[in-house]
């Protein structure tokens, strides 16, 4: 046979057979990134009834009456008002791929501070400066604050507060450094006792580079106000 027939041949024993289906590669599927974590709070254990019938037995062992009209009202009102201060808000710890691998300090001032001192159950207040150095994902600004509040809605020490707030961002962020500095009144020392009017409490927390490095440090505290 010659080559054309050789060639019409093969031709003719390919043409019934199926076509072969195009190899299209598939879109790769991106690993999806975490979920926000939800930070709750626990109110199972909080019961307003009780908590007023307890206030307005209080008051009536300080001698106070409430069976006027103003007065009436105190105990609810004050159930109320302390479980408000003890129940900080839900919220969702939101967090973003470091993309761009920003590696500079990232500083939250001012954050307003809302406690009741544990030995009093008296509010102090004040302001707290938190940073810390990104690692591989970075927060949402907001949630800082958020952090701070959920941890003040209970009643605490500024030293407790202020660790709390520091441990528990590097174990959900997993930063380079964390720093948190708390600067509070504290009305159990104002109003009472030694009443030192005008003064403050400064405590703070240093993690990481923010407490290994010295010129990390320095920034961290120049930048709340401080100086290392």
């Amino acid at each position: 046979m010659d080559l054309a027939g050789s060639i019409n041949a093969h031709i003719a024993r390919t043409a019934d057979l199926p076509a072969p289906s195009a190899s299209i590669p598939r879109p790769q599927t991106p690993a999806p990134s975490p979920g926000p974590l939800r930070v709750v709070h626990d109110t199972d254990g909080i019961d307003l009834a009780e908590a007023e019938s307890a206030a307005a037995r209080f008051l009536a062992a300080l001698g106070i009456d409430t069976s006027t009209e103003s007065l009436r009202g105190t105990p609810g009102r004050m159930a109320r008002a302390y479980a408000e201060l003890f129940s900080p808000r839900p919220f969702d710890l939101t967090t973003f791929p470091n993309d761009e691998g920003y590696d500079e300090l990232v500083l939250a001032r001012s954050i307003p501070v809302r406690s009741v001192c544990e030995h009093h159950l008296l509010p102090f207040t004040g302001t707290a400066h938190v940073g810390y150095l990104p690692g591989h994902r970075i927060l949402g600004l907001s949630k800082l604050a958020r952090v701070v509040e959920h941890f003040a809605c209970r009643p605490q020490v500024q030293e407790r507060l202020t660790k709390q707030v520091a441990d528990w961002l590097q174990a959900h962020l997993e930063p380079k450094g964390v720093g948190v500095v708390i600067e509070a009144e504290h009305s159990c020392m104002t109003l009472r006792g030694v009443q030192a009017t005008g003064s403050s409490t400064l405590t703070s927390t240093l993690l990481g580079t923010l407490r290994h490095d010295a010129r990390s440090r320095a920034e961290f505290l120049s930048l709340t106000g401080l100086h290392s």
